[in-house]
C-alpha cells in the first residue's frame, strides 16, 4: 500500500478507516487539536477537503491572510498543518481555494465551538472536564430503557424562560427576547439551576433538547445544523453544555439531543459545496437537495461523509455523555421522492434511498455497540416497517419510534366536539391495532403546536371548563396508553397560544387556578405512572394490554387493562371523553375483592367537578370474560385509574 502520511498525527491507518467510513473517533485526528511537536506547544489542524487547490488556516495569529499558513496535502485530501504557541480561545477558519482560484472561508467541520452568530469563526477548544456521572453511566449500561418509565419534557432552551419577566405578555400574545428590557437567553448553567429542578419536580425521566449543534439562524429552531461537533454558542460554551448534562445526571435525569443527519443549509461558510465541489452532499440535484426546505442532502453513498456523521451522533455521547438521540425527519431520508418531483430511483428502480438505510443501520449499531442502554428515536412519519427492531432482522436498529399515526388520530379526535365524538370513535381505538409493531414514544411535539395548527387548548372545542377537562383526560389517556411519554414545553401549563421561537412560554398562566391544577395534574400522572409497572413494563407487547370494552361508541368510553410483565399487577383505565355522566356504570374486573381509584381527572384538586369514586367492592357479574364488576360512577371528559388492593 502506498502510504499517505505526512505526519505522525494523521496515519495510514486513520486514513484506512476513515475511507472505509468507520474511523468512529474521527474527531480526534480532523479538526483543531492542542498539541505538542517536539517541544512546541500549539495547534494541529486537519481538515477533509480533496478537491480543493489549495488550503490555508486563518485567523487573527496571522491577520486571516490565505498566504500564511498553507496546510500539506496527502493523497486522501486530507490538509494538515502544525502551528506553534496557539492556544485554546483563539479563532480560525480554514480558506479553501478551488479550482477556479476562488477562496471561500469555512467554518471547520470538526470544531468543537463555534463564535456567536452572527459571526462564524470555529474556536480552538479543550473538551477536558472533571465529570461527576460515573455511577449514572455505570447504571445505564446495565438497563434497558425499553422495560423503564420513559417521560420525555421537549424543550427549545431559547424559549422555555428568559432572564427577564419584567414585561408580562397580555393573555395570547408572545413578547420576543428583544422587546423585554434586559432581557437574554438563559445560559447553558443558568438552565441547569432552573429547568432541572422544575424538570424534577414535574416528575420527567428525560430532557429533549431541540437541537443544540450549531446553527446560523435562531428561525430553524436548530434543525439547520453547521456545526456537528459544537454546542451552540447561544447558551455558553462547550464546558457549561457539560456542567449542564452533569447537573441532569446527578439529578437522576437523561439528556436527548435532537440529531439532524438528513440536511444541511446552504450557508457559505458551512458544509455546502466545502470545497468547491458537492462534497458532503450529493451531486444531482434531484437527490442532493431538499427545495421546500431550502436544505442540502447529505451523500450517504460516501464512506467519508457516512464517517462524519456517524462520529458525530458518537461524539456526543462519548465527550457529553448525552443519554439518546432523536434523528430528525428520518422519511426524508428514506424516500427519494421525498416532497420532491423530479427524482433519480435506485438502482431497484425503487424509491427507497438504499444508501441511507444502510447508513442508519451503521449509525445505530454503532450507537448501541459502544453505548449499551441509550435511546435511539427516530422520528419517522411513514409506514416504513421494522424501523425499531434490529438490523440484524433486517430493521433499522433504532430502540424507539415516534407514533405519528397516534398522535395524528389522537389530535384529530380531540379537536371534535364531544357530543360528536361517536363519529370517530375510531380514531381513539385503532392505535391498538398496531401499537406493538414498533418500540413506540407517544409524542406530543412542538411541530403539532405552530405553523398555525394552534396549541393543544386552541385545538379543542368549548368554554374553558371543557378544555381543562379535555386537556387532563388527554393526557391521562396519554399517560396510559402503551408506549413511552413525550411532552413538549409549555403543554403542562395549558398554555393557550401557538408556541413562538422568539418568546418564553406564558408562565404567568400558573396565576390562574385551573392552570395550576393542570399542572399538579401531570405531577401526579408521573408519580402514579413510576410507582406502576403495569403501566410501563410491557409496552411493546400485546400481553401487556387488554381491551374490556373499545365499543361503546354511543357514550364515547374506552376501557382497559395495562398488565405488568412481572407480576400479576393490573390497572383498570375508564375513558369517557363526551360531556355526560354515567351513574352505575360496571366495569369488568376479573377478580373478586376491593379496589381504589388511584386517579380521577375529574377529582377537585384538578379542577374537576369532584364527582369520584371511593374503595370500590367487586361484585358478582358472570358476563364472559368477566366474573366480578365495579359499581362506578363516571364523570363527564374524564379518565380514571383502578387497581386491586
Amino acid at each position: 500500500m502506498t502510504s499517505t502520511q505526512l505526519t505522525d498525527w494523521f496515519t495510514d491507518f486513520d486514513c484506512y478507516l476513515f475511507g472505509e467510513g468507520k474511523h468512529y473517533r474521527i474527531y480526534e485526528k480532523l479538526g483543531a487539536h492542542l498539541t505538542k511537536k517536539g517541544d512546541k506547544s500549539g495547534v494541529y489542524f486537519s481538515v477533509w477537503a480533496p478537491n480543493a487547490e489549495e488550503v490555508a488556516v486563518v485567523g487573527d495569529f496571522n491577520h486571516w491572510n490565505p498566504q500564511y499558513s498553507l496546510m500539506q496535502r496527502n493523497q486522501m485530501g486530507i490538509w494538515e498543518i502544525f502551528i506553534a504557541d496557539l492556544k485554546s480561545g483563539e479563532k480560525y477558519k480554514y480558506a479553501i481555494k478551488n479550482a477556479q482560484g476562488h477562496y471561500c472561508f469555512k467554518t471547520d467541520p470538526y470544531g468543537y465551538q463555534q463564535e456567536l452568530r452572527p459571526a462564524t469563526a470555529s474556536i480552538v477548544t479543550d473538551l477536558s472536564y472533571p465529570w461527576q456521572d460515573q455511577a449514572w453511566l455505570a447504571k445505564r449500561a446495565q438497563t434497558n430503557p425499553q422495560d423503564l418509565p420513559i417521560s420525555v419534557y421537549e424543550v427549545h432552551l431559547g424559549s422555555w424562560l428568559h432572564s427577564s419577566l419584567e414585561t408580562i405578555p397580555p393573555q395570547g400574545k408572545a413578547v420576543p427576547v428583544s422587546h423585554k428590557p434586559g432581557a437574554r437567553f438563559l445560559t447553558y448553567r443558568e438552565l441547569a439551576d432552573k429547568l432541572i429542578p422544575y424538570v424534577q419536580e414535574l416528575g420527567f425521566t428525560h430532557i429533549e433538547l431541540l437541537p443544540i449543534t450549531e446553527h446560523p439562524f435562531d428561525g430553524s429552531w436548530g434543525y439547520q445544523v453547521v456545526g456537528y461537533y459544537a454546542p451552540t454558542s447561544r447558551y455558553g460554551t462547550p464546558e457549561d453544555f457539560m456542567y449542564f448534562v452533569d447537573a441532569c445526571h446527578q439529578a437522576g435525569i437523561g439528556v436527548i439531543i435532537d440529531w439532524v443527519p438528513g440536511h444541511f443549509p446552504k450557508d457559505t461558510h458551512g458544509l455546502a459545496y466545502f470545497d468547491g465541489t458537492p462534497l458532503y452532499e450529493y451531486a444531482d440535484w434531484r437527490k442532493g437537495e431538499h427545495k421546500g426546505w431550502g436544505t442540502l442532502v447529505f451523500n450517504y453513498e460516501r464512506h467519508e461523509v457516512k464517517n462524519f456523521l456517524i462520529a458525530s451522533a458518537l461524539f456526543w455521547f462519548e465527550k457529553y455523555h448525552i443519554d439518546g438521540i432523536r434523528v430528525d425527519a428520518v422519511a426524508s431520508m428514506l424516500y427519494l421522492d421525498y416532497e420532491r418531483q423530479e427524482w433519480i430511483p435506485n438502482v431497484y428502480g425503487g424509491r427507497e434511498n438504499l444508501e441511507a438505510v444502510e447508513f442508519l443501520r451503521q449509525l445505530n449499531e454503532a450507537i448501541f455497540q459502544y453505548y449499551p442502554g441509550v435511546l435511539s428515536i427516530a422520528e419517522e412519519s411513514t409506514t416504513w416497517e421494522k424501523v425499531s427492531q434490529p438490523t440484524s432482522i433486517g430493521g433499522l436498529g433504532f430502540n424507539f419510534k415516534w407514533n405519528m399515526g397516534w398522535m395524528n388520530d389522537t389530535l384529530s379526535y380531540f379537536s371534535v366536539h364531544p357530543q360528536e365524538r361517536s363519529n370517530v370513535h375510531n380514531k381513539l381505538t385503532f392505535s391498538i391495532w398496531y401499537a406493538f409493531s414498533e418500540n413506540f414514544m407517544l409524542a406530543l411535539s412542538h411541530d403539532e403546536v405552530v405553523h398555525g395548527k394552534g396549541h393543544l387548548w386552541q385545538k379543542i372545542p368549548g368554554d374553558h371548563w371543557q378544555k381543562m377537562a379535555n386537556l387532563r383526560g388527554l393526557f391521562a389517556y396519554m399517560f396510559a396508553h402503551p408506549g413511552k411519554k413525550t411532552l413538549f414545553m409549555g403543554m403542562e401549563l395549558g398554555q393557550t397560544r401557538e408556541w413562538n421561537v422568539n418568546s418564553d412560554l406564558d408562565w404567568w398562566l400558573l396565576e390562574n387556578e385551573s392552570h395550576r391544577q393542570l399542572h399538579q395534574l401531570v405531577k401526579d400522572l408521573h408519580k402514579i405512572y413510576q410507582a406502576e409497572p403495569a403501566l410501563y413494563s410491557d409496552d411493546f407487547s400485546n400481553q401487556g394490554f387488554e381491551w374490556i370494552d373499545c365499543n361503546d361508541m354511543p357514550r364515547g368510553m374506552i376501557t382497559f387493562r395495562r398488565k405488568d410483565k412481572h407480576s400479576d399487577a393490573v390497572i383498570m383505565v375508564v375513558c369517557n371523553f363526551k360531556l355526560n355522566v354515567y351513574q352505575n356504570y360496571w366495569l369488568g374486573v376479573t377478580e373478586p375483592g376491593s379496589y381504589i381509584e388511584l386517579i380521577n381527572t375529574d377529582a377537585q384538586q384538578y379542577g374537576g367537578s369532584g364527582l369520584v369514586n371511593q374503595t370500590l367492592v367487586a361484585k358478582q357479574w358472570n358476563s364472559s370474560p368477566w366474573s366480578h364488576a365495579l359499581e362506578i360512577i363516571v364523570p363527564p371528559l374524564s379518565v380514571m385509574f383502578f387497581k386491586k388492593v
